[in-house]
Parts: structure tokens; C-alpha cells; sequence
């Protein structure tokens, strides 16, 4: 009771702070709600220390006969109940600062995750976001905990560290990737960030500092010159701006994000990106070209048989796809309207309308420099459609890889991801014919009940 009395005093002292209209009310707004925050730590370390002990000491001090189990149960709870409260005050606090800096009600902070799979056209997709100027956008920021991590590593331990990483960055604690880069940032400066200059927010002023000579940035910024990334300035960008988003394609278990969904100190919303798997593997061949010699030998030796692991591997990749497309499409209480399946063909035919109803399901705005930016690159000549480009005429990309892929491996392939094919409303070719005959639709004449 008398951390509820205190605490409804400092509360009670914001709302008088909140009416003033001079300069130092965020001063004193940040000055309580340290006041307040520190309060709640102090408790929980004391809570925390207490739990630390056997439970025969905690008998012992409370000179009772009292159940360990139980004492230890209701102490857990009791800090959950503060850990939650905390998380929500520290929010409510955050929101009402960003009000008080402002001339006008910024509205809620969204955050928005862009999941697929490589080869999906989430560059492409991605870039949607990134061309919105209240957005602080990531390009793969996992490509970094990915690289550290060893090549047998446990997918499940992956996947929660790929969880916890994503959380921080979510609430801009950019100082989470120092862990990962290599070498380390020294004073918080690195030329090594991944593909910096796929992020407009990291190379705009005051992100973009004064170039250095004999610094040489691998990714950097592709329309002026910038120093070493200074992720503290990088940090206050974030905070600076109204919504947060990144796109990856090394997270799938779409499980794993719950704990981010139910975090009060977050509104996020997933979209998982799919494509057709033929399209997929057809592109993958030709960007990653030296990963698939087994396939490629396979398709002009014509042996037999190919080797189960290659077809095993497909079929893995088509099945985790699957299971979170099906975890989100059965809208479970924590994922309900939180979670937005898209295909990649929909968008390449109609990115404008596509474009729409995914900032609608984001709950942001789609301004006119994402609309202009859409038209200009989807309407792309030829000689603008390479390996890695996000400008693309992406009507003619989207099917492009039929009169090129082998009938043989298209057949490999639905036999290996049927389920998934289905699922996503993708059709199977009985024949070469089929499979090149521009006329002839993949997609399924009667949509998905999914697809918007």
C-alpha cells in the first residue's frame, strides 16, 4: 500500500506538471518519471534479492512454518504484476513526453515487422516503408547476429536470440548490434553497419556526419558521403521518429514473437511476406549460384535420382513458411489484428493498391512521396531489373522466371512444397507447356479467403 500511495503522489505531481506551458515541463516530466522509475527498480531488486534466498532462510527470518513453494510462487507473481505495471507506466510516460515536445498529438508509436524469406522481393517491399519520413527503417538488421553465431547453431536458440535483438532494437537501443559487429565499435562509431544505405533514417542529417578521410564504409550511403555510423545518433533518430520498422528474412518461427506482441511498451504489427517456391528457388539460383551446383549438375547430368538431402532442404524451408503462415491465419488472441500474410505476386501485379492495405493494417499513413516512388519503380525499362535491384517493371519480374526454370525442377519443387503451394493458393503445372504458356495463371482463379 505504500508503494501505491507514493506512487499515486508522483502521478498526482506529472498531472500538475503536464498543465504547464513553459520550457521546463519535459524537464520535469523526465525528472519524475526517473523519480518513479527508480522507485520501481529499487522494490524489484529488493523483491528479486529476497527470491535469491533458500527458502529455509526466508522461514527462518519470518520466524514461521511456512510452505517454500508457495512463498516462492507468490513472490514470482507479485514481481510479474510490478514488472508489467512498470512496463506500462514506462510507456504511458514515454508517450505523454512525445506529446509535450510536440505542437500537436503525434499519435501512437508503431512498429512494424516485414518477415520473409530471401528471394521474396522484400527489398522491394521494404522499401515502401523506408520511403515514409516518420519511419525509422532497418534493412537486415539480423544479417549481424547471424554472422556471429556458430553454423550448427540450435534453431530454436537462433530464434531467441534473433527474438531479443529485434526487441531492443524496436525501442532504438541500437547498442544492442555492437555485440555483433566485427571489430567492435570503439566510442560507438562503425563503417561496418550491413547495408547502411538501405536505410534513408541512417543516412540523413544528423545521422550522416561529416565524411572521413581514410575510413572506408563497405555499406555505405548511396546518395552522399557520410562518416562512420554513430550509433548513438543513430539511437536519438530512432527515438525522434514516430514509427519504427525493419524487414529480415532470418526470422520464421513466428511463435517466437509473442512476447514482443504482448509488450505494452510496443504496437506491432507482422507481415510475412511469401512467393511462389518455384519462383523462389529460380531466383535463388541465379543470385546465390554457387550454393546450388548440386541441382545445376542434377538438371544437365540427368541422374537418377537427386540426393534426399537437397530435397529435404526445400521441403524444411516450404514447411517453416507454412506452419507460421498457418499460426497467424488462425488468428490466436495474442496474433489478432497483428498479423497480414501477403504474396509477393499480388503486390508485383497491383503495388499501389497492396501498398495500401498494408499501411492500413500498419496503422500508418502512406504519404505521397511512397505513392511517387511506387509508380516510378514499378514501371522500371529493362536494363533496370538487376539481381538485387529494387526498381523493377514488377508485372513482367513477377512471372519471368517460368520460361526460364526447367519443367524438371518445377516438378521437384511442387512435390516437395505442395502443402505450402496450397495453402498460398499457388498452382501446380502438370507440363512444360503449362509452366511457359504466358496466358495461363499460377495464382488460384478463387483467391484465398485470406487475401484482402
Amino acid at each position: 500500500m505504500k508503494i501505491r500511495r507514493a506512487l499515486s503522489q508522483d502521478i498526482w505531481e506529472l498531472l500538475l506538471c503536464l498543465k504547464m506551458r513553459s520550457k521546463y515541463a519535459i524537464l520535469l516530466v523526465f525528472v519524475i518519471s526517473l523519480v518513479i522509475i527508480e522507485k520501481e527498480n529499487n522494490f524489484i531488486s529488493r523483491v528479486s534479492g529476497k527470491l535469491k534466498q533458500s527458502p529455509q532462510a526466508l522461514a527462518e527470518a519470518n520466524s514461521t512454518e511456512v510452505s517454500p513453494a508457495p512463498a516462492k510462487n507468490g513472490s514470482l507473481a507479485l514481481l510479474q504484476e510490478l514488472d508489467t505495471a512498470f512496463s506500462q507506466m514506462r510507456s504511458h510516460l514515454y508517450n505523454i513526453t512525445r506529446q509535450l515536445a510536440g505542437d500537436r498529438d503525434p499519435g501512437p508509436r508503431r512498429h512494424l515487422l516485414l518477415m520473409a524469406t530471401t528471394r521474396t522481393g522484400s527489398s522491394f517491399v521494404g522499401e515502401f516503408f523506408n520511403q515514409q519520413g516518420s519511419i525509422f527503417y532497418l534493412f537486415e538488421p539480423l544479417w549481424h547476429p547471424e554472422k556471429i553465431l556458430p553454423g550448427g547453431a540450435n534453431a530454436v536458440v537462433s530464434a531467441l536470440i534473433y527474438r531479443d535483438v529485434l526487441k531492443q532494437l524496436f525501442l532504438c537501443d541500437l547498442y544492442i548490434l555492437e555485440n555483433f559487429i566485427s571489430p567492435v565499435p570503439e566510442g560507438h562509431l562503425t563503417p561496418f553497419l550491413f547495408r547502411r544505405g538501405s536505410s534513408n533514417s541512417l543516412c540523413e542529417e544528423p545521422v550522416c556526419t561529416p565524411s572521413t578521410k581514410k575510413v572506408f564504409e563497405k555499406y555505405h550511403c548511396k546518395n552522399r558521403h557520410c562518416g562512420p555510423l554513430n550509433i548513438t545518433l543513430a539511437a536519438e533518430a530512432c527515438l525522434r521518429k514516430q514509427h519504427m520498422a525493419m524487414k529480415t528474412v532470418r526470422f520464421r518461427q513466428l511463435e517466437f514473437l509473442q512476447p514482443l506482441v504482448e509488450d505494452p511498451r510496443l504496437d506491432l504489427r507482422i507481415i510475412q511476406l511469401v512467393r511462389d517456391p518455384r519462383a523462389v528457388l529460380a531466383s535463388r539460383m541465379v543470385a546465390f549460384s554457387s550454393k546450388y551446383e548440386t541441382l545445376k549438375k542434377w538438371m544437365s547430368e540427368g541422374e537418377a535420382s537427386l540426393r534426399e538431402q537437397e530435397v529435404q532442404r526445400l521441403r524444411g524451408n516450404c514447411e517453416s513458411i507454412r506452419l507460421s503462415a498457418e499460426l497467424g491465419l488462425r488468428r490466436p488472441g495474442w496474433l489478432r489484428g497483428r498479423y497480414m500474410l501477403v504474396r509477393y505476386e499480388d503486390v508485383a501485379r497491383a503495388p499501389l493498391q497492396k501498398a495500401r492495405e498494408m499501411f492500413r493494417f500498419a496503422g500508418l499513413p502512406l504519404t505521397p512521396q511512397v505513392e511517387e516512388w511506387i509508380i516510378k519503380n514499378t514501371q522500371a525499362p529493362q536494363d533496370g531489373n538487376g539481381v538485387y535491384s529494387t526498381c523493377k517493371n514488377s508485372s513482367e519480374q513477377s512471372d519471368k522466371w517460368r520460361f526460364s526454370m526447367p519443367f524438371k525442377l518445377a516438378q521437384m519443387v511442387q512435390e516437395a512444397c505442395a502443402p505450402a503451394m496450397q495453402l498460398f493458393g499457388y498452382k501446380l503445372a502438370g507440363s512444360p507447356a503449362v509452366l511457359a504458356n504466358r496466358s495461363f495463371s499460377l495464382l488460384e482463379e478463387a483467391q484465398p479467403a485470406w487475401v484482402t
